[in-house]
């Protein structure tokens, strides 16, 4: 099958013909037919995360937000079968911890990120292997394309997850979104679902003129003022009640933590890169003198996508209307470059592999 291969951090991954993965007794093929290409995939392909024990090496598919049909499935596999469409979390769970036997399998205690590492290729591919099956496949309901679900696999449900479940988003609540990428665009579309009132904050006007077609209701150019945590503030009067920090770098979280209110809420969903190596100077003693939370969120339980189905069903959501563009398996490495310099709108998807 047609792959594209990491061969040295920051150059460009080469298409090459490797092997076909094979289905194992609790496992699953999948043809891919979309995948999203991630912010995610940008620090995998620069060698970031060594910290995290995750940094990809020499030969490993990246690609981590794939919907497609399972084509074959191992001889313990229950839930799935030939043909079944799916999406795959990017953050797989073996299925036997604590963890995913409670429902948390987003947070498995021997958690396999797929295209991160060895064991697990990612789906830059034709094809590709999804351990413990019946544990990490999500059925997609009838009438979707893969296109449109591609993004479900890490940004859009990564935001409803911090949104929905761990933050605490009321109607008419104030939210301010830091960062509008792919995983940006996604919290103001859902906190705009949510009932909520979105401030997005980006240094990109592009970026901010899709944060306000997705829902927002007011945006901040942030290298247009001195102080963003007080035009959020102005903004909001009393500070947000919660404040996402989508990129994961030290300005746009200490930017969230100030942006807040008196028992405000701040979310981090983005991870950082080589330069914090996820340390983060914060104003602690406002923290506490405020009550403010700091919430960590990491990928969305698979045993709760179909809020997000039910959603998309009654038109609350549309994780289409994140997807920027459609793209062959070639141009991935372009893509990826451009994430250097935020030179991407939205989640370019492939779709021709």
């Amino acid at each position: 099958m047609r792959a594209a291969v990491l061969k040295e951090h920051g150059e460009p991954l080469e298409i090459e013909e490797v092997d076909d993965p094979q289905v194992t007794p609790d496992g699953a093929v999948v043809e891919t037919e979309a995948c999203g290409i991630c912010r995610s995939d940008w620090h995998g392909w620069q060698g970031d995360w060594d910290w995290l024990g995750i940094q990809a090496q020499e030969g490993q598919i990246l690609g981590h937000e794939p919907a497609g049909r399972v084509i074959a499935v191992g001889e313990n596999v229950t839930r799935f079968e030939e043909g079944d469409h799916v999406a795959i979390p990017f953050n797989l769970g073996d299925g036997t911890c604590i963890e995913c036997r409670t429902g948390h399998g987003n947070t498995c205690e021997n958690v396999m990120p797929l295209g991160f590492v060895e064991q697990v290729q990612g789906a830059f591919a034709e094809e590709l292997h999804v351990p413990a099956a019946d544990q990490n496949l999500v059925h997609l309901p009838d009438g979707v394309s893969s296109v449109d679900m591609a993004g479900l696999g890490c940004r859009f449900m990564t935001a409803f997850h911090g949104l929905a479940h761990r933050a605490d988003v009321g109607a008419g609540d104030w939210v301010a979104v830091h960062g509008c990428g792919g995983v940006g665009l996604s919290a103001v579309h859902i906190a705009n679902a949510l009932g909520a009132n979105v401030v997005a904050v980006d240094l990109m006007d592009e970026k901010l003129e899709k944060a306000t077609s997705l829902g927002a209701t007011e945006t901040v150019n942030a290298g247009d003022v001195e102080d963003v945590p007080g035009e959020v503030q102005a903004i909001t009067d009393r500070g947000a009640n919660v404040s996402v920090d989508a990129l994961g770098i030290a300005t746009t979280c200490q930017n969230s933590v100030l942006s807040l209110g008196r028992r405000g809420q701040h979310l981090q969903i983005g991870l950082t890169t080589e330069e914090e190596q996820g340390m983060v100077s914060l104003p602690t003693d406002a923290m506490v003198m405020q009550e403010i939370e700091f919430i960590g969120s990491l990928g969305m339980p698979p045993t709760r996508y179909d809020e997000i189905f039910r959603m998309v069903a009654t038109g609350k959501l549309d994780p289409s209307a994140v997807v920027s563009e459609t793209v062959g398996l070639e141009d991935v490495s372009e893509k990826l470059s451009a994430m250097t310099d935020f030179g991407t709108v939205g989640i370019p998807v492939i779709d021709q592999f």
